[in-house]
């Protein structure tokens, strides 16, 4: 194996056991620390110098993502003017391996000033900042994975790791669900994943849709002039009776009595399935898939038809 092989692979098992071994540390001052974060009424602001900086970032992000809002402040800026973004009712997370940075020892009075509380993640608890906390976490590594025992890369890795595990307690505490995480994110892929029904579906004029007593040949014209494959059937109004698809009218002409002489009502497929506009997309095609169907009725709690969502409106939107 080469060497640049046999290294990449310390570093890993370096950083790696370096998470691990927080786990015996997972105790009731995590559990507190939880708790300073969930009943801040103000903001959550992560702070931290060098490399715990650049972590901090991410720790707050992953908090904003997660409904609850953090930011971060840069110890030396918030010493040279922006002391005042930390009001009464905040909570500061700050990170310090050493526990002895002097930009962020300089925030202690602001914070006791302004009442905030003060969680600190450090590996050494003994420390001027660990001793100042309201709860310090113990993030310390036996080594760091850099060959000269030098750069921070499983100390920051593990509070890297110790921040998520922050976050998600938070986020089962608060009850955050997949809606929630919806809300926050309509950007991307994953934004798109999460719409939800009622900015997909066809509605309007696009809406395909009958009444019971419509003849045939007009129920086939409002298939084909929507181009859905289908057509819901419903009264004056607008409560769903019934969808009539490609697959009704084939299923149809297989029988004895010409399907043109009959009238919607004879043909509708009756209680079709049906979709909540404020259903994630994941989940309609989910249910098209377990149902094997590729058209959703979407109703209001009243069954009153709000529009149509075909698979193919997923799949053209590079939902999947």
């Amino acid at each position: 194996m080469s060497a640049d092989l046999t290294l990449a692979r310390q570093v890993l098992e370096t950083e790696a056991a370096a998470i691990l071994a927080l786990l015996d540390r997972i105790d009731g001052a995590f559990e507190r620390a939880v708790d300073v974060l969930q009943r801040c009424s103000g903001r959550v602001i992560v702070t931290g110098m060098g490399k715990s900086g650049i972590i901090c970032r991410k720790i707050a992000a992953t908090l904003s993502s997660t409904g609850t809002p953090a930011f971060f402040l840069h110890p030396a800026e918030a010493i040279h003017g922006d002391l005042g973004v930390i009001q009464r009712g905040d909570a500061v997370v700050a990170l310090s391996y050493s526990g002895e940075t002097d930009e962020l020892l300089r925030l202690l009075e602001t914070i006791r000033r302004q009442d905030a509380r003060l969680v600190a993640v450090t590996g050494a608890p003994a420390s001027t900042l660990g001793q100042a906390a309201d709860v310090t976490l113990n993030c310390r590594v036996n080594e760091e994975a850099c060959p000269l025992n030098l750069v921070p890369t499983a100390s920051t890795t593990a509070a890297l790791a110790l921040g998520d595990a922050l976050a998600m307690a938070l986020l089962v505490r608060k009850g955050f669900k997949q809606e929630d995480f919806a809300s926050l994110h309509p950007g991307g892929k994953l934004g798109k994943r999460l719409m939800r029904v009622e900015h997909l579906m066809h509605s309007g004029d696009q809406l395909p849709c009958v009444e019971p007593t419509t003849p045939m040949r007009d129920v086939i014209y409002e298939m084909s002039s929507k181009g859905l494959g289908m057509t819901c059937v419903a009264g004056a109004d607008r409560r769903l009776a019934g969808i009539i698809t490609d697959g009704d009218l084939r299923r149809h002409m297989d029988g004895s009595t010409d399907v043109l002489t009959r009238a919607a009502s004879d043909v509708m497929t009756a209680a079709p399935v049906t979709i909540a506009g404020s259903t994630l997309a994941v989940e309609a095609l989910n249910a098209m898939e377990a149902k094997r169907i590729t058209s959703l009725v979407v109703v209001d709690d009243g069954r009153i038809i709000r529009g149509v969502l075909q698979i193919h409106d997923l799949w053209r939107t590079e939902l999947f």
